[in-house]
C-alpha cells in the first residue's frame, strides 16, 4: 500500500512545483548553464523513477538504499570545494540569485506541516516542532531587496544570516535523518519521517536539500571571498 494515497494531491502538487522553482532559482544563479540543467533535469528524473517504483521503502537493506538520495549530491558538492573547475564554478555563480534561492524554505515547511496532520513525519520536524527553518524563508526577501537591491545592509550581516541559514538546515536535516525508519533511528517512533521514502517526497533530501546546502555553502565562499580582497 502506497501510504501517500492518504495525503491531498494539493500537497504533492505544492512540493513539486517547489522543487522546481528550487532548480529554477538554481539556474538562474549559474547564469543559465546548460551543463547543470542537463544534470539536475536526469538526476531529478532518476530519483523520481526510483521513488515511483518504491525502491527506498525497503529500510533495512545493507547498505541503506537511503544513501542513493544523499550520497551523490554530498560528493558533487565536496568536489566543487575541491577541484580548480568546482571553484571556478562556485565563484562564477549569482550571489544575489542564491540568496533568493532561500524563499522556498516557506512552502517547504508548509508541506511538511501537511505531512505531519497526515502522519508521515513527526512533529519535530515542523515549525510546531525543532524546525526553524521557516524563519530563513520569511527573512530571505528582506534581505535580499535591502542587501541587494537598496545596498543598505553590510556583507557581513549577509554573511551572518548565512551561517544561521546554515545551522538551521543541519538542525532539520540531522533530526529528520535520526527520524528515519533506519537501524540508527532515534527520534519520533511513533511516528518516524516516513515521507521521504515516497514520491515526490524524496525529492526532498535528494535535490531541494542539497541546493539550499551549496547556496549557502557558496555565498559564505564568496563573501569571504570578497571581503579578504577588499581587506
Amino acid at each position: 500500500m502506497n501510504l501517500t494515497e492518504n495525503i491531498p494531491t494539493y500537497i504533492s502538487i505544492i512540493f513539486a512545483i517547489t522543487t522546481l522553482l528550487t532548480v529554477y532559482f538554481f539556474y538562474l544563479a549559474t547564469k543559465k548553464s546548460k551543463a547543470f540543467l542537463i544534470l539536475i533535469l536526469s538526476w531529478l528524473l532518476l530519483q523520481s523513477w526510483l521513488g515511483l517504483a518504491n525502491f527506498y521503502q525497503q529500510t533495512y537493506t545493507i547498505p541503506p538504499k537511503f544513501l542513493l538520495l544523499i550520497l551523490p549530491p554530498i560528493a558533487l558538492i565536496i568536489g566543487l570545494f575541491t577541484t580548480k573547475k568546482g571553484n571556478l564554478f562556485l565563484d562564477q555563480l549569482l550571489i544575489q540569485k542564491l540568496h533568493l534561492l532561500h524563499v522556498i524554505r516557506i512552502p517547504v515547511e508548509l508541506v511538511l506541516y501537511g505531512l505531519y496532520i497526515h502522519k508521515m513525519v513527526p512533529q519535530l520536524m515542523t515549525f510546531e516542532g525543532r524546525n526553524f527553518d521557516i524563519l530563513s524563508g520569511i527573512s530571505a526577501p528582506i534581505l535580499y531587496y535591502f542587501g541587494y537591491k537598496k545596498k543598505q545592509i553590510h556583507p557581513k550581516v549577509i554573511l551572518i544570516w548565512n551561517i544561521i541559514g546554515l545551522a538551521l538546515l543541519i538542525n532539520i536535516v540531522v533530526n529528520a535523518v535520526l527520524s528515519a525508519p533506519f537501524p540508527f533511528q532515534k527520534f519520533a517512533f511513533n511516528q518516524p519521517n516516513i515521507a521521504v521514502l515516497y514520491f515526490p517526497f524524496n525529492l526532498l533530501p535528494s535535490c531541494v536539500v542539497p541546493l539550499v546546502l551549496l547556496s549557502h555553502l557558496a555565498s559564505i565562499r564568496q563573501i569571504l571571498i570578497e571581503n579578504k580582497i577588499k581587506s
